[in-house]
């Protein structure tokens, strides 16, 4: 059965638990400055929950923290970028050699579209090769997944925060589903236990700063949209993205 949604942006009950959680946990760990649906800097992803940690005489750390309710959706985020690179190029390579030995075998291949024969390209899938077939769909699934699936992969690379932080309920934990480099944290009987711990990941200072000044910002849209809820006016916020 599919989760129940429970508001106008499509977010579910179950999400909007786990996003509660995360942000009490945060706070428990002493992260003072937390706020939801924060929008990171340097990328288009937003967090579902972002917390800065303040420290004495120096700027402080930050911890992002994505919350899943089902294995697609952690899969859908979950392709790391190195190993799926390496995949593609090992797969193109084949296809190549593939389509070498194809065309000795089926000379007449070509679609005759063009106005110069020789240029013209050769049609294989046309030919029913079932190993052929196979490794197109593998290409276009791994081209997929590297152009629009490396959420996590990119939020370490481009150095978002140190600390990351996936959440999930409990018949969703699988260590070898966790990404490289992220803690879990796991709901059971509402609260969440920390069942792997995160890699520490060196920011610049600029960074932590500028998520510290999205969730800022993120906090006091979240107070205004409750202040209108109760029919009391807010200013906007236009210009502060």
């Amino acid at each position: 059965m599919a989760p129940r949604v429970t508001s106008a942006s499509g977010e579910t009950a179950r999400h909007a638990r786990l996003k509660r959680l995360a942000f009490l946990w945060a706070q428990t760990q002493g992260y003072c400055a937390c706020a939801m649906e924060v929008r990171l800097p340097k990328c288009r992803y937003r967090a579902d929950v972002a917390a800065y940690r303040p420290q004495r005489r120096k700027i402080g750390s930050t911890a992002i923290f994505e919350c899943k309710q089902a294995l697609c959706d952690l899969r859908r985020d979950n392709c790391h970028t190195d190993r799926a690179r390496r995949r593609l190029e090992a797969i193109c390579e084949r296809r190549q050699i593939l389509e070498t030995r194809l065309r000795v075998h089926y000379p007449s291949l070509r679609n005759g579209d063009s106005l110069f024969p020789e240029f013209d390209p050769e049609n294989f899938t046309a030919i029913g090769h079932r190993g052929y077939a196979r490794l197109l769909r593998e290409l276009r699934v791994l081209q997929n997944r590297l152009y629009d699936c490396t959420k996590f992969d990119k939020l370490i690379r481009y150095r978002c925060a140190n600390l990351f932080f996936l959440v999930l309920p409990e018949e969703l934990f699988r260590d070898s589903e966790i990404p490289a480099g992220w803690g879990a944290l796991v709901e059971s009987k509402g609260t969440l236990a920390l069942m792997r711990k995160p890699v520490w990941h060196e920011t610049p200072e600029e960074n932590r700063i500028h998520v510290l000044h999205r969730i800022a910002v993120a906090g006091t849209r979240a107070l205004n949209r409750e202040l209108h809820n109760r029919g009391i006016p807010a200013p906007a916020l236009d210009g502060h993205k």
